[in-house]
């Protein structure tokens, strides 16, 4: 790891804190299984708001995986790709249950066996729930990333090997918390706010956007 990179690792924790926290309200794993599945491109209190209801009126896997799926679009209606994701939510519950005794998965290709689950969310589980070293590339990951000249890749796949390569294993659930909070607060995607950033001395775009 280069001193730019500590340094960079140092202010975020300094900034931010050491504490692991998850933006998406849930009890247990296949609750944030199911809230990561609607998560994609949409925002995470949107689907805190739209879970809030849908986990107590499913408040168990049974209940997820005998859903019916035109009542399920209706639970979930005011998210995005709700007939997808209420199809994928209810035979991800299912085959948790026949495959999996009813308990979320934990290596990466048994999570995205599942349908709905791709490697973004499965590393999600993974770091928030089991606590392994994952990289997690979302929008703001990939967008801040480039900025800070960690990788200069579009593909997320791609992104997240870079990104193992120049951080160390031990920051790479905090740095997707930090991050996602710097894309949100300073960092954003529109008008980035570089003169008030704790880390524009250290940024590779300087002013340009990526």
């Amino acid at each position: 790891m280069t001193k730019r990179t500590a340094e960079i690792l140092r202010r975020l924790d300094e900034t931010y804190g050491t504490e692991y926290r998850c933006y998406l309200n849930h009890d247990n794993a296949w609750q944030l299984l199911i809230a990561v599945i609607l998560s994609a491109q949409c925002t995470d209190a949107r689907v805190n708001i739209v879970t809030a209801d849908l986990f107590k009126k499913y408040d168990s896997l049974e209940k997820f995986a005998n859903a019916n799926v035109e009542e399920m679009e209706q639970d979930i209606h005011s998210i995005g790709f709700y007939h997808n994701k209420a199809r994928n939510i209810i035979l991800c519950a299912r085959k948790l249950i026949t495959e999996f005794g009813g308990e979320v998965p934990r290596s990466l290709e048994e999570l995205t066996s599942l349908p709905g689950v791709g490697r973004k969310t499965a590393n999600v589980i993974r770091g928030n729930i089991y606590n392994e070293p994952s990289v997690v590339v979302d929008t703001h990951v990939k967008r801040i990333s480039r900025r800070l000249g960690f990788t200069k890749e579009e593909d997320p796949v791609k992104i997240e090997y870079d990104l193992m390569k120049v951080l160390p294993e031990d920051h790479w659930i905090l740095y997707n918390i930090h991050i996602i909070t710097l894309g949100r607060t300073i960092c954003t995607a529109r008008a980035p706010k570089c003169s008030e950033c704790f880390l524009s001395d250290l940024c590779k775009a300087g002013d340009k956007t990526c």
